[in-house]
């Protein structure tokens, strides 16, 4: 079971005998707000399509846990049968096999006529910032989702309560990934037009506090609400205001050009990025519109979140201090759930099934007992890197991405991992701390490859090996591990030294 977040808010419910359904609740935002309605007082049923999905959270074992497809009205009646509060925190956006507008749309219908028919009081809907005088034809696909989606619900005749928000700050959102890793990884960044949009972003802390106090509301609310930091932003200031708060010199130029930049900048994101262009896509392509709020009615039905609403520059530093020092317990990423069964077949010795397997071993002492080195180890990766070459390794995850890869994912915890966490390119398929660690490799290559990291107790200090195994495909599969050889020979005893190196600077 993973370790999530503490609750941010000091925020006691009023109407605590309220049953709360959070769907999407495995999602950045809906396992949050799970927390958050627990410190609240409130009784919670949490849904997701995938119930196992559930458990890693901390709080599984305090909510009541249901598993459905909100597309199918008799799941949804089943998991809104005595419910008070129904959360709609979904969204197929990045699905490659479907039209995520068409599934909305259809899901949305759905619930509204399920909610209606089971006697829910509240409706309560997240959706997207744009200009109110734009048409539905007029915005982007995405944008013309949530939007449509918020009118069926607004429609229904239960109540609904819409919050329109524009960019999420916060520890794991896709906004802020998409923000962080731009600002660090470009130094100089030509963009489209509209990186000179005006956005007025939101905090995570400041979202979910607008979200609790929906669920303690004294009278039913159906109307539409504008909710922002109170203050705006050019795209390109987002970008420079990271950059300055991390000791960081950007520039970043507008390219007016007659192409469709917002598809060319989406792909462009999900190359740079950890964030799949199936998800930085549509996103680039809501920035087309300025995203800021017109009005602040909601102050007359929930007051503005005591010490007031937090501004960008103070979210981005929360955001960085959540993910350094505590973890993400919810993320954008959740290819986690997606194991590949290739990677169970792990080659352990180099005659395995007949195979060939390349092998790379490198192996060194420290006089630090085992715990001690492990910690290095479970945090290699993502914001903490390879400890060896890091534009080495950038430009490799980069040619990744050029071929359909992963490239440089990141990963969602710096500091711990569970089996089934991605670690850049790597998936973890194999845990025992302090002493084994096997990533099965999910880069575009010709065959399959693990990388395994062991530490063995000698008593006084232990010793530390690194094993890269590779068993490859054909031909095409063995050049691949001559030609990066080299890569290998350079990279893999810097990395094994600059390990132990790091686990005795934590431990002088």
């Amino acid at each position: 079971m993973s370790t999530s977040l503490p609750a941010t808010l000091d925020f006691t419910a009023h109407h605590p005998a309220r049953t709360v359904l959070v769907t999407g609740a495995s999602g950045y935002v809906g396992g949050r707000l799970v927390t958050e309605l627990l410190a609240a007082g409130f009784q919670v049923r949490a849904s997701s399509r995938k119930a196992a999905s559930l458990r890693r959270f901390e709080w599984s074992d305090q909510v009541e846990l249901v598993q459905a497809d909100l597309g199918d009205a008799e799941d949804v009646a089943r998991i809104m049968a005595g419910v008070d509060v129904v959360f709609y925190l979904v969204h197929s956006m990045g699905d490659k096999d479907q039209d995520f507008e068409e599934v909305e749309e259809r899901t949305a219908r759905t619930v509204a006529e399920v909610a209606d028919a089971a006697g829910v009081r509240q409706l309560v809907y997240l959706s997207g910032l744009h200009p109110r005088d734009k048409k539905l034809a007029e915005l982007s696909k995405h944008m013309r989702s949530r939007e449509r989606v918020a009118q069926i619900l607004l429609a229904a005749k239960t109540p609904t309560l819409v919050f329109r928000a524009a960019t999420l700050i916060g520890s794991g959102s896709a906004s802020f990934e998409i923000i962080r890793h731009l600002s660090e990884r470009l130094p100089v960044m030509v963009a489209p037009q509209w990186i000179s949009n005006r956005i007025e972003p939101l905090a995570i802390r400041d979202a979910l506090y607008y979200l609790v106090a929906a669920a303690d509301l004294g009278e039913t609310v159906n109307r539409q609400f504008d909710i922002g930091c109170g203050q705006s932003y050019e795209f390109a200031d987002l970008l420079r205001i990271y950059g300055r708060l991390n000791g960081l010199t950007r520039r970043v130029f507008s390219l007016p050009l007659p192409l469709p930049m917002d598809k060319l900048s989406g792909g462009w994101i999900g190359l740079v990025t950890p964030v799949p262009a199936g998800l930085a896509v549509p996103l680039a392509q809501s920035m087309a519109e300025d995203a800021v709020t017109e009005e602040h009615d909601i102050a007359e039905i929930i007051p503005d979140p005591p010490g007031g609403l937090i501004d960008y520059p103070a979210a981005v530093e929360l955001a960085a201090k959540a993910a350094k020092g505590r973890g993400v317990p919810t993320s954008w990423d959740r290819s986690w759930t997606n194991v590949s069964d290739a990677a169970d077949s792990l080659p352990t010795d180099p005659e395995w099934s007949g195979d060939s397997v390349y092998e790379d071993v490198r192996s060194g002492e420290s006089d630090l007992p085992a715990v001690k080195v492990w910690e290095v180890i479970e945090g290699i990766g993502g914001v903490n890197g390879w400890y060896s070459a890091p534009s080495l390794w950038r430009i490799r995850g980069i040619m990744d991405r050029l071929f359909g890869g992963p490239g440089l994912g990141g990963r969602r915890d710096p500091r711990h991992l569970r089996v089934g966490d991605r670690v850049d390119w790597w998936r973890v398929v194999e845990l025992d701390p302090p002493r084994r660690l096997v990533l099965a490799a999910e880069m575009k290559i010709d065959g399959r490859a693990w990388l395994i990291m062991e530490i063995k107790d000698r008593g006084e200090g232990c010793t530390y090996t690194q094993r890269a195994l590779y068993a490859p495909n054909g031909v095409v599969g063995r050049l691949y591990w001559w030609a990066v050889a080299p890569f290998h020979f350079f990279i893999f005893p810097i990395m094994l030294r600059k390990i132990l190196s790091a686990a005795e600077r934590r431990n002088p």
